[in-house]
């Protein structure tokens, strides 16, 4: 590969875009890797080893940082071929028993930083043909108990996206989705499972330990990092990806089983059953 492809991944001080990073570079990307503070770059130039990374700052949710980081991408490289939109954040509530300052921060991160972060990066892609690619979650697709605002959040980034898709692709830029299920990263750590939730969910407190004994569980068989980045950099690099990728086999099923849910009875058997 040309090692004049220019590529801006947001989110990549651990998980998925530390390994997407720096599976990018290593695929002969010029790769900018960015993330909110710069500080906590020390384990992402770890595993970059010799791979060479750009790290720059970039908060999704100020439109100054957002604004910043691309103008200085076009500045110093006069291109972006490739935005890997995987910044995010978790978050577990149900919406009686939460403020909604915390469904609206959730909705920020998770939603309207990828807007931000969108559309500065489309003139640029217009004038390359390049690519948009979005980490969702297969939370994008099916929605799951105590996820409300993550999953509102999930699906309003897929809805988005799908309706986006056509539009770019009559300019040449190419719109597509990639929908982890359970991956062994920082991410379901920072979400804020503690005694403090479950004293603070109420009437909600027996369901909610028995949704998380389950989240438990599924994440005994989770992905690794590498092998969601390694799905990814196919999206960056495929001629031409699917709109919507799933990163194992288990995403794959749990998707279907929306897809062909007509009803939605199937999908409410499933996560019923988490919690009885």
């Amino acid at each position: 590969m040309s090692n004049d492809r220019v590529a801006l991944i947001t989110g990549t001080s651990t998980g998925i875009g530390l390994a997407t990073a720096v599976r990018a570079a290593r695929a002969g990307f010029r790769t900018v890797a960015t993330l909110r503070d710069p500080a906590r770059a020390d384990r992402l130039r770890e595993a970059a080893g010799d791979a060479e990374l750009d790290i720059r700052p970039l908060d999704v949710t100020d439109a100054a940082s957002v604004r910043a980081a691309f103008e200085g991408v076009l500045a110093d490289y006069g291109r972006l071929d490739v935005l890997v939109n995987n910044a995010g954040a978790g978050h577990v509530g149900t919406l009686e028993q939460e403020p909604v300052s915390a469904v609206r921060e959730t909705m920020e991160v998770n939603f309207f930083g990828v807007v931000e972060t969108t559309k500065a990066a489309l003139p640029a892609l217009r004038a390359s043909g390049g690519r948009v690619i979005t980490v969702t979650s297969i939370g994008g697709a099916v929605g799951q108990p105590f996820n409300e605002a993550y999953c509102a959040a999930k699906f309003a980034v897929e809805g988005m996206m799908e309706s986006l898709a056509p539009v770019a692709a009559a300019q040449g830029v190419t719109v597509c989705v990639v929908e982890p299920g359970a991956v062994a990263t920082e991410f379901v750590n920072n979400i804020g499972v503690d005694e403090r939730l479950f004293a603070d969910a109420g009437p909600y407190a027996e369901s909610l330990q028995k949704y998380i004994a389950n989240v438990t569980k599924s994440f005994e068989g989770a992905q690794t990092a590498d092998e969601v980045a390694e799905v990814i950099l196919g999206a960056m690099t495929a001629d031409a990806p699917a709109f919507r990728i799933q990163t194992s086999k288990q995403a794959e099923e749990f998707t279907g089983l929306k897809f062909a849910d007509r009803d939605g009875s199937a999908v409410q058997r499933l996560t019923t059953g988490w919690l009885a």
